[in-house]
């Protein structure tokens, strides 16, 4: 792939409800597929309140979020160290391989995150 341009409308909604072997069960928009991606994935989640991404941890990869929308808790670090950090529209954060990570949408409004 030379280069590819997609606008965010664009791309159709995935509910992860309907695949059994993705949890949670939230809607998402695969902008890396749309993109062509092969090295890295690209995706925007849609959490209504209370809806989270359970704490977990990768062993190789590293993962880049960016809220777009709405109010959140993270929770951050290695098992038995963890932290929790407030962030809202215009927060990034980063986790490395094997530091555990996870976040729930706490706001009353949806909330929209950009993952790498």
């Amino acid at each position: 792939m030379e280069y590819e341009v997609v606008n965010l409308d664009d791309v159709p909604i995935t509910d992860l409800s309907e695949t059994d072997a993705v949890p949670p069960d939230l809607n998402i928009k695969p902008v890396g597929d749309e993109l062509g991606l092969d090295e890295m994935r690209a995706t925007v989640w849609y959490f209504e309140p209370g809806e989270e991404i359970q704490y977990h941890a990768h062993s190789e990869q590293e993962e880049l979020y960016f809220v777009l929308e709405g109010e959140f808790s993270l929770k951050l670090g290695r098992s038995g160290e963890e932290e929790f950090v407030d962030a809202g529209p215009g927060t990034f954060w980063a986790a490395g391989p094997e530091i555990g990570h996870g976040h729930r949408c706490v706001g009353d409004e949806q909330g929209v995150i950009l993952s790498f």
